[in-house]
Formats: C-alpha cells, structure tokens, sequence
C-alpha cells in the first residue's frame, strides 16, 4: 500500500469509527437483543435465546395496530404526495414570471418544525367546548356536520394524518421535480412542438421516461420515510397514541422501551427488525422495478422518444391534411409534404 492510500485511510478512520460506534455496534445489538428471551435491562440477564420475541410482537393486538396504520399511511401517502408534487412540478416549470416566488412559497413547509405544522393541524382539525374547528367550519358552509377529528372515529383521525403527512413531505418532492425538470434538453421539446406533437404526448414520451430516475428515487425515500413516521404523530395525538388508536411501528418500537409500560428492550428491537424486514423488502422491490425501467431506457433513447412523438404529430397532421388533386381532373393526386 503506497502512501497516497495510507494518508486516504487515515482521513477515513474518524469516520468509520464513528459509523462503527454509533451505527454498526447498536445495529448487532439490537439483532442480540431480539433473539434474547426475558431479558432484564437491570440485571443485564435472560431466560434464554430463540424466538419467542418474534412471536410476541406478531401477536401483540398493539402491534398490529400500529403495522396498519402504518401501511395505510404508506400506501395513501407516497404516491399522492409523488402525483400532487409532478404536477405542481410541471405548473411550476411552464411559470416564466415569479417562478422564483412561486417556488419558495412552496418549500416554506419544507424548513418548518414537523412538530409546530402538527399543532396548526391539531388547532384547524380540533372540536372543542367553544368552536368547532376551521375545517368543521367549512363543512359547515357546505352543508355537512360535524366531524371530530381529532378524538372521534378512526377514519376522520386517519384523513387527518393523511393530509398532514403529504403537506409535510411535498416540498421536498417538488424541490427535487422541479430540479429534474429543469435539467431535460429543451431541444426535444422544440423539435417535438414543431412537428405537431400534443402536450401530453410530449409529457408522457420525453419528460416523464427523462425524469423518472428522480421519481424512483422519491418514491423509495417516501417509502421509507411513512414508514418511520413517529413525531409527526405525536404533534397531532399526543403521546398515548394506543388509546388514540393511531400508533405506528417506530412508535411501538419507543413505548415497548421508553413508554407507561415499557421497559422491554427484546420486544422493541424484535418490532424494529420486523419493520427492518419490511422496509428491506420494499426498497429490493423498487430497486428491481428501476432497474428495469432504466435499462428500457436506456434501449429506448430519447432520440428515439423524439422520433416515436414525431411520428404520432406527422400521422396525425397527414390525416388531419386534405389531399391536393389536379385541376385538370387526371387522377394522380399528391398529397401534402411533410416537413
């Protein structure tokens, strides 16, 4: 090993030990603990090894609870939040005049406290002994009565949490749109427009197949992101969030250690390689569905996108053209060049 490598190295070690420290060591701790049966924190003892705490957490009616809230915040709020932040992406990107404006006005939820958008959440949605809420209020106008949404059924509760966590995640998601947008060669547009090509085939042929390494990306990183939600939570439900009935996994995981009845470090690190598993899972997933998107991509280049929406505009104008004749009524007609 020369000495351009040695000094690489030493560059990394305050890195890597702080990875290995903070990040590798908890991580094969909590794998330890998962399998360890009974044990006691104090005494730092176990009844055994197996796992019996796997199929606790599995059992737990608190668990299963928390994995559906969990996956319907997932499933509802990924691909909503990835749509709502394309198509303000795409409205954002064809404003000349104040974009800049437009764009910061957009990201303000980004670079606010999680927690201080809960509590205008908990305040717009809440009912209490004086007002009904803003949005009651609005129901109200329309004719409809009121709904409590924050202690009332399980579905207003969930709708809640809904809305709240696409406010919170997409500006992030039209931040990162808006930067694809921007980075897709105008030229295919223009040769695009002035073969006649309509603005959702030049949307769905060139822009979407350009930008969708970005979309991919957004899509694994949201996933990832519902399915550590916590505090948003607890700024809307309080900290009792098994009475609320809207706990979720990584909440699970913080009661069974740190909550009234916690205290179990083997349930919480058995719940927290569950939601490993799962999210483990799903990121292989995506990765293979990119994959092969890419490499249809890549087979498919955007020269010939541009030909494929060339085509569509020239057959559409050629049947769109009537057809020429000669006035000395011969039969041979020409059609129209197509340029």
């Amino acid at each position: 090993m020369n000495t351009r490598s040695m000094k690489g190295w030493l560059y990394l070690i305050p890195a890597i030990a702080f990875l290995g420290v903070f990040v590798v060591y908890p991580l094969f701790d909590v794998v330890v603990y998962s399998f360890e049966e009974g044990y006691n924190s104090a005494s730092q003892t176990s009844m055994g090894t197996g796992i019996y705490n796997f199929q606790y957490v599995l059992r737990d009616p608190y668990f299963i609870q928390a994995l559906k809230n969990t996956f319907i915040l997932v499933i509802v709020t990924v691909p909503l939040s990835t749509l709502l932040a394309l198509l303000i992406s795409v409205g954002l990107s064809s404003i000349k005049k104040l974009q800049e404006l437009y764009q910061t006005i957009f990201f303000l939820p980004y670079v606010t406290n999680t927690l201080a958008v809960g509590l205008v959440f908990m305040i717009l949605f809440q009912k209490t002994p004086y007002t009904d809420g803003f949005v009651n209020q609005i129901i109200h106008f329309f004719g409809g009565g009121t709904v409590d949404f924050i202690d009332g059924p399980y579905w207003a509760k969930m709708t809640v949490m809904c809305i709240y966590t696409v406010w919170v995640v997409m500006p992030f998601k039209i931040l990162i749109l808006t930067s694809a947008l921007a980075s897709v060669n105008p030229d295919y547009y223009k040769a695009a427009k002035v073969d006649g090509t309509s603005s959702w085939r030049i949307f769905y042929k060139i822009t979407l197949p350009m930008i969708s390494p970005m979309i991919f990306y957004l899509v694994i990183t949201g996933f990832i992101g519902a399915f550590k939600a916590y505090g948003d939570v607890v700024a809307i439900f309080g900290t009792n969030l098994n009475a609320a009935g809207m706990n979720t996994i990584v909440g699970y995981v913080y009661d069974m250690l740190y909550g009234d009845g916690g205290g179990y470090p083997s349930y919480a690190s058995a719940a927290a390689l569950v939601l490993f598993a799962i999210v483990l899972t799903i990121t292989c997933i995506n990765l293979l569905i990119q994959r092969r998107s890419v490499q249809t991509s890549l087979v498919t280049t955007p020269q010939a996108r541009l030909s494929s929406a060339r085509s569509s505009g020239r057959r559409r104008s050629v049947r769109a053209s009537p057809t020429r004749c000669s006035p000395s009524g011969r039969s041979s007609c020409s059609s129209p060049s197509i340029g």
